[in-house]
């Protein structure tokens, strides 16, 4: 069996003998790795980007992301994120994760197993060739994201990637794959860690770069978050307030009027000077 660079020996040894501040500056250490290895692969992530951005924009397309455990996880994160964020419906980028919602919180033994069940899980949100797949598997061999990928090329969907070896059976089924290679984990062969950690920067630039694209950020603000709580609308009530240069007593009655600061920029500022 080949051994593939997450499962290879930490560069670490003896960790129990360690004090607490030398295991903290090697997982630091180790965890600086991550950025310059994403570096190497932005013209990949540039490409899968474009793709999903064509699709939403042009074809009413969505985004899926489909994983086990912590890739599975994150992929839901990233998904659920998205509305309050962005304002946009939760149908637009949805996360789905091996075993079901209940792998969220507890490991669903087997669950990664069946190469059929993901296509299974994918059609009952009735996915389509409109639609793009974004497998995530840190070891690019879990047999969930693989048949997922290898069902949707087949019903002509838009397929990428998000793994950190090079050369695995994922990255050969995805049409976008994205190589993260990040080397040995501080624990041996505990993804969580680099593995995780690069997968949820990637999954941060894919969300937030098709949303600017989509028209969903303002300058840099924003303008399209949904107002669901009070933190949410003071943030809200600032952006008005420093875009429009009005007092907080107006912002706070526009934003309590429209609901929305992309309503209340669109509105006041095209609104005649008396």
């Amino acid at each position: 069996m080949e051994k593939r660079t997450t499962e290879q020996a930490s560069l670490y040894d003896h960790l129990e003998k360690m004090s607490t501040s030398e295991i903290l500056t090697s997982i630091n250490r180790e965890d600086k790795k991550v950025p310059e290895a994403i570096e190497k692969v932005i013209p990949k992530i540039e490409k899968l980007v474009e793709k999903v951005v064509e699709q939403i924009s042009g074809h009413n397309g969505r985004l899926f992301y489909i994983g086990a455990g912590t890739s599975g996880r994150l992929g839901v994160l990233d998904a659920s994120e998205c509305p309050p964020t962005f304002g946009v419906s939760d149908n637009v980028i949805i996360g789905l994760i091996a075993g079901g919602d209940v792998a969220l919180r507890k490991a669903v033994e087997n669950a990664e197993d069946d190469d059929t069940r993901a296509w299974k899980d994918l059609q009952e949100y009735n996915i389509s060739k409109n639609d793009v797949l974004i497998g995530i598997a840190a070891s690019g061999t879990t047999p969930y994201v693989i048949g997922g990928i290898k069902d949707a090329r087949k019903n002509g969907l838009i397929t990428g990637c998000i793994t950190n070896n090079e050369g695995s059976p994922l990255a050969k089924a995805a049409e976008f794959p994205i190589e993260v290679v990040v080397g040995p984990e501080f624990v041996t062969g505990s993804t969580r860690m680099k593995a995780g950690t690069a997968q949820k920067l990637v999954l941060n630039m894919i969300s937030t770069a098709v949303m600017i694209r989509l028209g969903r950020i303002k300058g840099n603000k924003m303008v399209d978050m949904q107002l669901s709580n009070k933190k949410l609308v003071s943030r809200g009530e600032l952006m008005l307030m420093e875009e429009l240069d009005i007092s907080e007593h107006l912002a706070k009655t526009l934003l309590s009027e429209y609901k929305s600061v992309r309503k209340v920029l669109e509105i006041y500022k095209n609104k005649p000077k008396s």
